[in-house]
């Protein structure tokens, strides 16, 4: 399947959820004649998303965007923060308290691992671009609700495409759920690279909230961590 084939499909399930949800009128997103050009095709239901050709474009438009907000009022959002050019995107789940009260993704005690986790592998948080599936932070830390997910997914996937980074590590069961759309456990699919968009490749690992609560994991952790640092040296990546 080729990246427009697949991107073509997500688009066709995220109108059919957002129909279900908003009563939405139908579309159809047919191609007889596929474009041979590798870019989304212009079948966004969001054209101004479509256009943006920046991060800091994409940021402002989020900014001002209700669908991306949980029901928790008065969030502050968390758009990602990192090297625009980074070879490595690392994707969590959602803020948490303290990443709304700063605005930057993982700055809590959870954040604080994950700084450790990179620099045991000589990364620092320069190097790379950390994002969220969801941009707000849901009410009592919950997990991101599927609708919460499908709202917020067309955003994510136009600030991959913006960074375009070679690799792409996702934290936990929901990106891992959300980008891969699998229901597989981590222990199943942990240990190797994964193709996404028949562009980049995803390799999971536990969040580092679940490591604070389990710490046996760890183990587990460093190793997908050293197989992410070899790859990221094996396709030249940078810096």
């Amino acid at each position: 399947m080729t990246e427009t084939e697949e991107l073509l499909q997500r688009i066709s399930r995220y109108i059919d959820q957002q129909k279900e949800v908003y009563s939405l009128p139908d579309f159809d997103i047919s191609v007889e004649n596929e474009p041979s050009s590798p870019m989304l095709p212009d079948i966004s239901t969001d054209s101004t998303l479509a256009a943006i050709t920046t991060l800091s474009d994409l940021e402002t438009y989020c900014s001002t965007l209700d669908i991306l907000r949980t029901d928790l009022t008065d969030t502050k959002m968390v758009f990602g923060k990192g090297n625009p050019n980074a070879d490595l995107m690392v994707i969590g789940e959602a803020p948490g308290a303290e990443e709304d009260k700063q605005g930057e993704p993982f700055v809590g005690r959870s954040g604080q691992l994950l700084t450790k986790i990179l620099e045991s592998i000589n990364f620092s948080r320069d190097d790379i671009y950390i994002a969220n599936i969801l941009k707000h932070r849901p009410p009592d830390n919950r997990n991101p609700l599927p609708a919460e997910r499908q709202r917020s997914l067309p955003y994510l996937l136009k600030q991959i495409e913006l960074i375009n980074p070679k690799l792409i590590l996702c934290l936990g069961k929901v990106p891992t759920e959300t980008l891969l759309e699998t229901k597989s456990s981590l222990k199943d699919l942990r240990g190797r690279f994964h193709p996404f968009l028949d562009k980049y490749e995803v390799l999971l690992t536990y969040h580092p909230a679940y490591l604070l609560r389990d710490p046996n994991k760890k183990r587990d952790t460093w190793e997908d961590v050293q197989l992410l640092r070899k790859r990221y040296d094996e396709l030249g990546c940078k810096p």
